[in-house]
């Protein structure tokens, strides 16, 4: 089988040749060593060689978010054209600095973020929202509606570009990420957990638009694997399982349908604890589950997940990503071999072996390298 062909036969259950391995954000397609760009971590040269190794030979899943032309949507923070919004972005002791103001009214929100050049992340040192007059005053602001003009050339292009060698996975968030990324965790899990009248006021204002632009977007796209990503915001210990239901089931379950309608494939991605929530994310009907972290950082293993809900869903998952960067080799094949047998255990819809992170440092380190060339040689020896 091509490496399109495992990762097909894999979504919809049907027998392959091997599991897929996929090294998750790395792909060999996006990672561009382009030097101009001094926040570009990936033109270090310790990077190439792993580079090399997702282009040619993981079963290559790339991300590609779900955009549109108009009206404009910039994850986590939507504003309204009609607002009033200042954003400034200035370079400050080498790291990147931006700073959105929003007014609504007599009350002005603002956010802040800080890009550092050596680490591929984005730091949120301020959030938008800090208490419940902050979350209000935004509910002022008019819903975002739906225009209808979807720009679905990213995805085309990458799989022209991908070939036999992989798929795309439509990335998009839920109404709770759009919702809790606007708080500090600390004020978000009080508001959550105390004043649910008011957090489920802010699930809806987000909820219509994500579930019309899914809806137009699994219809222009049919077939395709999507990541749905937020869930965990509302995983133990943050919130009560009785709040997931609330906050995730509820509200995710109109967008695995609109996937799923149109022959697409819906995945859940939850980090963390999934014993107390696993019922509860099958009953979106989801197709897909990921990353299942093996305990201490998760709380169920692999097996069990496999056993309850493998014939709903294929498994992707289960290598911690710090142990890919901190394990010694002999120790990290055993996680992976551990990872294979029980992903595969029995009967069940599919497993995906696939580490729950990446390294975001701008070194990649020769250990790291190692561990991701034994996953290629054991899933290949399988």
């Amino acid at each position: 089988m091509n490496r399109r062909q495992r990762l097909v036969a894999t979504l919809k259950g049907e027998t392959v040749d091997r599991p897929p391995v996929s090294f998750y954000e790395i792909n060999g397609l996006d990672e561009s060593p382009d030097p101009c760009d001094s926040f570009n971590i990936y033109t270090h040269p310790s990077w190439a060689p792993l580079i090399a190794l997702a282009r040619e030979k993981s079963d290559r899943i790339v991300m590609r978010g779900a955009s549109l032309r108009s009206p404009a949507w910039s994850s986590p923070t939507y504003t309204p054209a009609d607002a009033s919004t200042i954003t400034t972005t200035l370079t400050s002791a080498g790291s990147r600095i931006t700073r959105l103001e929003v007014r609504i009214g007599r009350r002005t929100l603002t956010s802040t973020t800080r890009r550092d050049p050596d680490v591929n992340t984005t730091w949120q040192v301020e959030h938008l929202l800090k208490n419940s007059e902050d979350v209000k005053a935004y509910l002022d602001l008019p819903q975002p509606i739906f225009a209808g003009n979807l720009n679905i050339d990213g995805v085309l292009t990458a799989e022209a570009a991908l070939g036999d060698s992989g798929i795309v996975m439509i990335d998009t968030p839920d109404p709770l990420c759009q919702a809790a990324s606007l708080f500090d965790l600390g004020t978000y899990t009080v508001i959550a957990a105390t004043e649910p009248d008011l957090f489920h006021q802010l699930l809806d204002w987000f909820a219509e638009f994500l579930t019309t632009q899914t809806e137009a977007m699994a219809q222009a796209l049919p077939g395709r694997l999507w990541r749905i990503y937020g869930p965990e915001y509302a995983s133990p210990p943050y919130l009560h399982p009785r709040l997931f239901r609330e906050y995730v089931t509820a509200y995710d379950t109109p967008l695995v349908s609109a996937i799923q309608r149109h022959g697409g494939f819906a995945r859940i991605h939850s980090h963390g604890r999934l014993r107390a929530i696993l019922a509860d994310i099958a009953a979106t009907g989801c197709l897909g589950l990921d990353p299942i972290e093996p305990p201490p950082q998760g709380d169920i293993e692999l097996i069990d997940v496999r056993r309850l809900y493998g014939q709903q869903m294929v498994l992707f998952g289960n290598l911690e990503a710090s142990d890919l960067e901190n394990l010694p080799t002999p120790e990290f094949e055993q996680k992976i071999r551990k990872a294979l047998l029980e992903g595969t255990a029995g009967h069940g819809r599919g497993f995906v072996l696939l580490p729950s992170s990446c390294p975001y440092g701008r070194v990649l380190s020769p250990l790291a390298l190692a561990n991701y060339q034994k996953m290629i040689e054991v899933v290949e020896q399988f």
